[in-house]
């Protein structure tokens, strides 16, 4: 059978071999925002897992930009080695296209690891002032955040131009900004968290400001022949919040940036938001922005199935997938999905003997040596 998920996708210059990407994941487990042999082991086995694409975690562009104080910085010389050790791992061992998610916490920052309660930090826990577009808290329970002045926007824009350009150093193919899930660029775009009256807020045009200067003096210093994308919320799914119809315009918009692709993704700018969790139920506010805006577009959110997958793809609903926790639970699931859907994949030469094509007739997986 032919498979719509293993055919060929163009992002910028760059060719990926099938639609199957790997989303960044929050590891929490960084030293001063360095990264650590945890992510050369996570790093590394996803990179060989037959996936196309892979996002480093949501990578903090200033100390105070982190959620937790395990989280993966991109702002010291010490962040840039670490990076990059974990980054030569990589290229070693796979050929994937291989990027980082640079972002601000906002208001969401100052926590603790979800294992850890996932809560604010107190101040004898190292806590720090986090800042957003307005001085409104997460929920109750949370410390008002800072209102950022237009001096602490422009200095946050350049620690971002600054990220950038230790990423190009990295050898990094491309840059995703990070502007859902209630962090610092989705809280300017949300009118539920942005209550600002000046330039950068009320209006979609002008809560998109923000966003869309930070994304520009990304685009301006990264190299021009690496690609830059974004990942942007769908809906906050809440009254009076963020919606479809705001997301289409927004991703309009990166277009005309020069943004290369957006994964649409949603929620997480409240904390009590009534989000209808199941298979693929974000994937709806994918095919819109694909269908509406004309960019390449990724789907995220509970997709766990190869067929689901091929459904996705096949049914234009968007240009790729990109999978979590399905990875976390099957780092395998790529190859998985190819002899589900009838398709041959390459595997590293050292795995070569576990491909299905390669196992001698009349012998069960465990016996074969």
């Amino acid at each position: 059978m032919t498979s719509q998920l293993f055919t060929p996708l163009q992002i910028g210059n760059r060719t990926l071999p099938n639609r199957i990407t790997v989303a960044p994941m929050c590891q929490y487990s960084a030293i001063n925002g360095s990264m650590t042999d945890w992510h050369l082991m996570h790093l590394g086995t996803l990179a060989i897992s037959g996936a196309s694409m892979l996002v480093i975690e949501m990578t903090g562009v200033t100390p105070a930009a982190h959620i937790t104080p395990y989280c993966v910085g991109l702002y010291s010389d010490d962040n840039e080695a670490a990076m990059k050790r974990v980054v030569d791992y990589v290229r070693s061992i796979s050929p994937i296209l291989l990027g980082v998610q640079l972002a601000h916490a906002g208001r969401k920052g100052s926590a603790h690891r979800p294992w850890q309660g996932h809560g604010p930090l107190q101040a004898d826990e190292g806590a720090w002032q986090t800042q957003a577009p307005s001085a409104v808290p997460l929920a109750a329970g949370w410390p008002a955040p800072q209102a950022m002045s237009k001096s602490d926007m422009q200095q946050l824009t350049g620690a971002f131009v600054q990220a950038a350009k230790r990423a190009a150093r990295v050898g990094l193919d491309f840059i995703e900004i990070h502007s859902t899930h209630g962090y610092l660029l989705s809280e300017f775009l949300s009118p539920l968290s942005n209550k600002r009256s000046d330039e950068y807020g009320g209006s979609l045009e002008n809560r998109m400001r923000f966003p869309l200067e930070v994304f520009r003096a990304v685009r301006e210093v990264f190299p021009a022949d690496r690609h830059v994308g974004a990942k942007i919320s769908g809906t906050d799914f809440v009254d009076g919040g963020f919606t479809p119809d705001e997301a289409v315009v927004y991703a309009r918009a990166l277009k005309a940036e020069g943004c290369a692709y957006v994964t649409v993704s949603s929620g997480g700018v409240v904390l009590d938001a009534k989000i209808p969790v199941g298979p693929g139920y974000q994937v709806p506010f994918a095919e819109r922005v694909k269908k509406e805006v004309g960019i390449t577009t990724g789907a995220v959110g509970l997709i766990t199935d190869a067929q689901q997958a091929e459904a996705i793809i096949t049914n234009g609903q968007a240009d790729f997938i990109s999978l979590a926790r399905a990875m976390l639970f099957n780092p395998r699931w790529p190859q998985h999905a190819a002899v589900a859907l009838g398709v041959e994949v390459p595997y590293p030469p050292q795995y070569e003997r576990a491909a299905p094509k390669a196992w001698r007739p009349g012998r069960t997986l465990g016996k074969i040596s």
